[in-house]
């Protein structure tokens, strides 16, 4: 046993039963990472703030302005009584306030002090992590594709269809946090928002999460960046494939959307707070100087290739915690596309965060005849034992031809749903430069995208439903179709009405006590309904065919509620107030 672990295990023998339940916020894993007697950690607040309200908020920068306000001061309030600790004692540390949390490196007496304060929840470990890395063993048979005017997976998915109706993603910013960014890149320097043609300007641009070298043999691009830097291709090569154009090749879904970058990978290898440090970035922008942050500058979507895996520590322990920054920039009315996963071709293999969470839009990869690659990773999700459908869609994953550093293009050995992540975020670029109304309505976006994807069948049967459904755990809804995507878009018209009883829906009775009905006066098709308690959690959630909803909800407690009905026609929230 070495000093460390001796003086931790005399420590835990004479302490009360009051300390020793404290001690079990502490992750053993926070123990294990103890070296010269210091660990990094993350301290993690009881209290989280409720962002419910930014659903009832009509456009992107009001939802943003919203999220942005309620956690930072629900972060102020609840961290700063360990702040003063950490001060006291000269101690570094980066407020995480987009999941309340605080990211710091101390000793076993430091850790003493804070896990003994009220409003901590639990300190868990800081551990590395990677991203997905393309996979160069698939036997598809596809020739090695040279130079092309347009690439095979943006041809694919019809978005040159898309630009001759002219919306190539102008008016649209798109977003990657991956393994940094060559944004000197013939194809991509045109693109990026912080050059005007002339001079550059990367306060709000970009964003570099890493600090320092974390994998002890040095980084080819150095740390804490004031300029985007790729010091793995990675990067580079899925920002090609969201806006990647020059008078050549078009590799890029959105040649015309501009794009933004944070580096949340030291080649490949992150942390748990780097990522959600980068995610924190994008739900509000900063300058260089890491300060001034503004939620107006945030981007419409973001594309993020990579996971966190078991092996490498990601757990239960602090899936909670990478959920939360994720779910608050999509309550800020930001779409996160995430990568599904290569560990395909069994089922249940979605199994790496962010990919299986709620709320994430995950992506599949496909081949160039719209088979599924063998290494896409399919649902059901069992890591949480939620069993939900997984990936929502699939994209153009194999051999995709786009950007790499040094001002080339490449496709071969490119492969993985890293690669088709970004034809999804591309696409949603796409959709809001058609119809600008649907900026900030990420889960009218995500429908729209699942509903006019092509439907997918396979011989494959996962959990419970059959390949031959749709959809399914393969393909999801089916491979993206930008041409029907945006079509649907620009049928589509925002209708939400913030009221308490808005005119195409009456509520009876409200207040309830454990019996209530929804009568619509709009399209009876599809109709969905879902209520949420003051945290956001939902208690209902129901999809019918039908203009009257009777729903029995016996068990609640009395309080405020909130509903929301939608189809294609009727988007309308509501609060509700039990007796």
């Amino acid at each position: 046993m070495n000093r460390f672990k001796l003086i931790l295990a005399l420590w835990v023998t004479a302490i009360s039963l009051t300390a020793q339940n404290n001690l079990q916020k502490v992750h053993p894993s926070v123990w294990d990472a103890m070296q010269d007697e210091k660990a990094e950690f993350i301290i993690v607040f009881k209290e989280q703030a409720d962002l419910l309200g930014a659903q009832f908020l009509k456009t992107k920068e009001e939802k943003g302005e919203y999220v942005y306000k309620r956690l930072k001061e629900q972060a102020e309030r609840s961290q700063a009584p360990v702040k003063s600790i950490l001060k006291a004692q000269n101690i570094d540390f980066q407020s995480l306030w987009i999941t309340n949390a605080i990211y710091a490196k101390g000793d076993l007496s430091l850790i003493q002090q804070i896990v003994k304060r009220e409003e901590v929840a639990q300190i868990i470990n800081n551990p590395k992590t990677k991203r997905e890395l393309p996979n160069a063993q698939e036997p598809i048979g596809l020739e090695t594709r040279g130079i092309q005017k347009i690439a095979w997976g943006v041809q694919k998915i019809k978005a040159d269809s898309v630009w001759a109706l002219g919306y190539r993603g102008q008016n649209v910013v798109v977003a990657g946090e991956d393994t940094g960014y060559d944004w000197t890149h013939p194809a991509l320097k045109p693109q990026y928002r912080g050059w005007n043609g002339t001079t550059a300007d990367h306060s709000y641009n970009w964003y570099d999460g890493i600090h320092a070298d974390t994998s002890k043999s040095g980084n080819p691009c150095g740390y804490d960046l004031k300029v985007p830097c790729d010091d793995d291709r990675h990067g580079t090569h899925t920002m090609g494939t969201m806006v990647g154009s020059n008078d050549t090749l078009i590799t890029g879904v959105a040649p015309d959307a501009k794009w933004i970058g944070a580096r949340n990978m030291d080649r490949g290898n992150g942390t748990l707070e780097s990522y959600v440090e980068c995610f924190q970035f994008f739900l509000a922008p900063t300058d260089t100087a890491k300060k001034n942050p503004s939620p107006r500058k945030a981007p419409h979507v973001i594309n993020n290739s990579w996971y966190c895996s078991r092996e490498e520590g990601c757990n239960e322990s602090n899936f909670g915690v990478l959920e939360q920054a994720m779910n608050a920039c999509r309550a800020a009315g930001i779409v996160v596309v995430v990568s599904a996963g290569n560990s395909g071709s069994a089922c249940s293999t979605v199994d790496g965060p962010p990919a299986f969470y709620a709320k994430s839009f995950a992506v599949g990869a496909t081949r160039s005849d719209d088979t599924i690659a063998n290494f896409s990773s399919r649902g059901p999700v069992t890591i949480d034992g939620s069993g939900r459908m997984k990936p929502n869609v699939s994209a153009p994953g194999v051999q995709v031809l786009s950007t790499i550093p040094g001002g080339s293009f490449q496709s071969t050995n490119w492969s993985g749903t890293s690669m088709a992540g970004p034809h999804v975020a591309g696409v949603v670029a796409l959709m809001i430069s058609a119809n600008p109304a649907l900026a900030g309505q990420v889960d009218t976006i995500e429908r729209i995208i699942e509903m006019t994807a092509k439907p997918m069948t396979t011989t494959q049967n996962c959990g419970t439903i059959t390949g031959t459904k749709v959809p399914n755990h393969t393909y999801g809804f089916g491979r993206v179709d930008a041409l029907a995507a945006v079509k649907r878009a620009l049928l589509y018209k925002i209708t939400s009405k913030v009221t308490e009883t808005p005119s195409v829906v009456k509520v009876y009775p409200n207040p309830f006590s454990s019996e209530i009905t929804f009568y619509t006066e709009g399209s009876a098709s599809d109709i969905q309904l879902d209520i949420f308690n003051l945290s956001g959690e939902s208690i209902y959630s129901a999809k019918k065919n039908t203009a009257v909803f009777n729903v029995i909800l016996p068990d609640l407690i009395p309080g405020v509620y909130f509903y929301r009905l939608k189809n294609e026609k009727i988007n309308v929230s509501g609060k509700l107030m039990k007796q």
